[in-house]
């Protein structure tokens, strides 16, 4: 989605091959990229905007109230059959199609906050189980850890297999990244009682809903606000003289019971929890840059011809410090695959619960209860404080061109928000000193060079005054880096190295979207500033060219959307789902959204890196994940790690993507070595007769010499295939709780593996994982165990003791001896994983808190319990 849709993309490729061959050289050999725009920008023909026009028809982002009616009847279906979540989403989904005045905005609100109240009331943050322990095997509550790639091809996941945990929760928008839990079920559910009482709640249904309000804010400790709603709830019914009088009779039962509750909640000390205890000694101590905004005072920024921007260490760092807390300068949702599509009279709604519906489009935090767009049923926000800052930002413009936008897919919308946010006037002004900037460099020794090759080789030179040319590129004048706009116009954009036909369909896009801009009446005066003149009515036709002011927009646009290959940021989120009554839940991984971070952006790539970065929201944190010593670069992985690929696929991938051969130490080593023809651990067969090393090319022998028999590579290919379809025929079975079937395959496979697989394998390593997972729904904890000890061992063969996939798999582990009572070696596996997952992720990490919930309901047993074994 980060590119047009196929069908544009092909139309544009089309158009490409049909100009003249004089214009594709003119256009192949145009330098800058100013000269590039301007050649394209007028071969947008009406054609091309009738191909455009029809793709985004088929794009609904409108307000259409069949679709709230179909939402609404399909969320009643979901709560009468006690999928809460579900039904949840499917009345957000359902207000979002609502007009802001119609009555049916009331009753959509009424009925998110019954299913969010019911939502709230069966998930338990801590249920007593046997003995009196604190179960894990229901109501679980699991948070989502995330990760970060940069971008395309989508980022490699640490593992196939993702990691698993006990639940209660069906999957839905209530496992966001601080996890969730009763109170804010409770709180949405508040809300949306408030929105649907000010939106014009029908009177004969009020009781109703103040007897859920009183119950939430019972809930919620409130107990003055709730003796106030139950005596308005006592008034309504006094005053209401329709009410049978067993309705009646059952609403002062009810009310009865709310005032025992109060009561109970007065006599009930309040102590602080102890995750939030915790939670509060584990705050990091934060030195702010003086230099460098959001980075701490350990980083300092160095530049040099060859590694361009970079961080380094100023002291020594220990693992687990963090370096960058940075806020997204600009950041999009990915939208799900499946939108409302039409095609001619036939108009089918889509039920899935993807990204748009999930997450915050401002913030991108998760969503219980969604606040819609006024304009478009797309946008959806967690606040109407998040919904006023996008409309005043952005989203005021982006509103009527939504459907247009996906189209054209997540690049070109970011390339358009960033200009939004950074505001027209600074976007006009950064332009022109670029322009300035590449007169003045305009020269034989430098033509073919961008201004940005430019800038940065004489950032480097002696003698070059800090005034005229600043000691690093993106710095302000008072030499600070700053995570603002120039920072962001800074970023290379690789002109050279896109292709010709790549930019063309760029500049179609930016235009597509800069007429689109031109006709809804958005003027750029004279000081950069935008006016809307969409109220008013139109002074004659508007002229097919575009102004000059938006002509400069549209360069700064192209500029934006070719740097985001390079430079943008992947924020992604591990997402559990699970069905029915299963004790395991699945998780994968999905990518959320493509952000800007102008201070993250300056970290350059190791195939062996020594920081992680994890995201809450829009905001991006970098820690050490290695010991860092004074002076050396501190660096980040943006995709082919070492553990996951071999050295020359590697160096393919980040040249096909980022223009660059990877010359980090891991690399130099790797492609130093001699390794006749025997591959890595992770894609090694081995011999069927005695397990050594196959070795070869096209065909294979046994590396031991013993064994005579020779074998071809596309044969253990196909077999290896056969095996990973196997595999994925296991986990749907697993997915549709037919645990015993599962493990039933997967031991066929396991043996199969171990005929022709290293012991080492990362699909040896998955087939334990997915027998593990297996034998936990069925209650079979101690077999889960070994065999997840298995897969242990492989991961921390391919990725190290201390890694973040080790964190995840010692999690898991942590996990399945806890249902199991196995509390002696729980403990242990608790204290190993908080120490890697602290330093990935942070002490405040979701995954961290629930640690230590388990460790505090494990030392609640008796010492007799202590040592017991399932």
């Amino acid at each position: 989605m980060e590119l047009p849709a196929e069908a544009w993309r092909a139309h544009a490729r089309g158009r490409w091959g049909s100009l003249a061959p004089a214009l594709r050289e003119a256009l192949c050999e145009a330098a800058p990229l100013r000269d590039t725009f301007r050649l394209c920008a007028p071969l947008l023909r009406p054609a091309d905007e009738a191909v455009l026009r029809s793709l985004a028809a088929r794009v609904g982002v409108g307000k259409d109230p069949r679709a709230a009616r179909f939402y609404k009847q399909e969320g009643t279906q979901r709560f009468q059959g006690r999928d809460y979540a579900a039904a949840a989403g499917l009345y957000s989904k359902a207000v979002s199609h609502v007009a802001l005045d119609s009555p049916e905005m009331s009753l959509c609100y009424a009925n998110r906050s019954a299913a969010l109240f019911h939502l709230g009331k069966f998930v338990a943050l801590h249920p007593v189980g046997m003995t009196g322990m604190k179960s894990s095997s229901k109501h679980r509550n699991r948070a989502s850890f995330c990760c970060c790639a940069k971008l395309l091809p989508p980022p490699l996941p640490s593992r196939a297999h993702g990691p698993y945990a006990a639940h209660g929760l069906p999957f839905g928008p209530g496992c966001g990244a601080h996890g969730p839990s009763p109170p804010t079920s409770s709180r949405d559910c508040l809300e949306d009682i408030s929105r649907a009482q000010a939106q014009g709640y029908p009177d004969r249904l009020q009781p109703k809903i103040l007897l859920r309000k009183t119950e939430c804010l019972l809930h919620l400790g409130r107990l003055q606000e709730a003796a106030e709603a139950i005596s308005e709830l006592e008034s309504k019914i006094a005053m209401d003289q329709s009410l049978t009088s067993t309705t009646h009779q059952t609403l002062l039962r009810k009310i009865s019971q709310l005032k025992m509750k109060a009561c109970e909640k007065e006599s009930s000390p309040v102590s602080v929890p102890e995750a939030l205890s915790k939670t509060l000694k584990d705050l990091e101590l934060w030195e702010e840059n003086g230099k460098i905004s959001s980075a701490s005072s350990s980083v300092g920024l160095n530049f040099d011809s060859c590694r361009g921007r970079h961080l380094v260490a100023t002291k020594d760092i220990l693992p687990g410090e963090s370096l960058v807390k940075e806020e997204a300068f600009v950041s999009v949702l990915i939208p799900g695959k499946s939108l409302l599509l039409q095609d001619g009279a036939e108009t089918t709604w889509d039920t899935s619960v993807t990204n748009e519906d999930l997450h915050c489009h401002h913030c991108l935090r998760q969503l219980l209860a969604s606040m819609p767009c006024r304009g478009c049923s797309y946008a959806k926000y967690c606040s109407k404080e998040c919904a006023q800052l996008a409309w005043e930002q952005y989203h005021s413009i982006e509103c009527p061109l939504g459907a247009l936008l996906l189209t054209l897919g997540v690049f070109s919308h970011v390339a358009l928000r960033t200009v939004l946010v950074a505001g027209f006037a600074e976007v006009i002004s950064s332009m022109k000193r670029f322009y300035e900037c590449d007169k003045e460099h305009h020269n034989p020794e430098v033509r073919g060079k961008s201004v940005d090759e430019t800038l940065n080789s004489q950032a480097g030179m002696e003698g070059v005054s800090e005034k005229a040319v600043p000691l690093i590129p993106g710095c302000e004048d008072d030499g600070q880096y700053r995570a603002s706009y120039q920072a962001i116009f800074h970023l290379l954009t690789h002109a050279e190295n896109h292709s010709p036909e790549h930019k063309f369909l760029c500049i179609l896009s930016i235009v597509a979207i800069c007429k689109k801009l031109q006709e809804a009446g958005v003027t750029i005066l004279s000081q950069g500033s935008c006016e809307s003149q969409s109220n008013v009515k139109a002074q004659g036709k508007m002229s097919a060219e575009l102004s000059p002011e938006l002509k400069i927009l549209g360069e700064a646009m192209l500029r934006h959307m070719l740097q985001l290959q390079c430079n943008a940021q992947a924020v992604t989120v591990i997402r559990e789902s699970a069905s029915g009554d299963s004790a395991v839940a699945n998780s994968e991984q999905v990518r959320l959204a493509t952000a800007l971070f102008p201070v993250t952006s300056l970290l350059n790539h190791s195939c062996d890196p020594n920081t992680s970065v994890t995201f809450s929201g829009t905001a991006a944190t970098v820690r050490a994940s290695h010991p860092i010593t004074r002076g050396q670069e501190i660096f980040h992985c943006y995709g082919p790690h070492y553990c996951r690929m071999g050295a020359a696929e590697r160096q393919r991938w980040l040249l096909c993507q980022y223009f660059f051969e990877c010359q980090c130490q891991t690399c130099l080593d790797e492609l130093g070595t001699d390794v006749t023809g025997i591959a890595a651990p992770r894609e090694r067969f081995c011999c069927s007769s005695c397990h050594a090393p196959m070795q070869g090319e096209d065909v294979l022998r046994c590396s031991s010499g013993a064994c005579m028999p020779l074998v071809g590579r596309d044969f253990l290919l196909r077999r290896l295939g056969d095996l990973q379809m196997q595999i994925r025929t296991a986990l749907e079975l697993l997915k549709d709780n037919q645990p015993n079937q599962a493990v039933e395959l997967l031991l066929r496979c396991r043996v199969d593996a171990e005929n022709f697989l290293s012991a080492e394998h990362l699909l040896v390593g998955e087939i334990e994982d997915r027998l593990a997972q297996g034998y936990a729904m069925l209650g079979k904890w101690q077999a889960a165990a070994g065999h997840l000890r298995r897969s242990i061992q492989i991961v921390e063969a391919h990725h190290g003791p201390s890694s973040v996939e080790m964190g995840h798999e010692l999690f898991k582990l942590a996990q399945i001896l806890f249902n199991g009572f196995a509390v002696s070696e729980a403990l242990s596996t608790i204290q190993r994983a908080e120490e890697v997952l602290s330093v990935s992720g942070g002490p405040q990490s979701a995954q961290v808190q629930e640690l230590r919930e388990m460790r505090a309901c494990l030392l609640e047993l008796p010492r007799s319990l202590r040592h017991r074994v399932e």
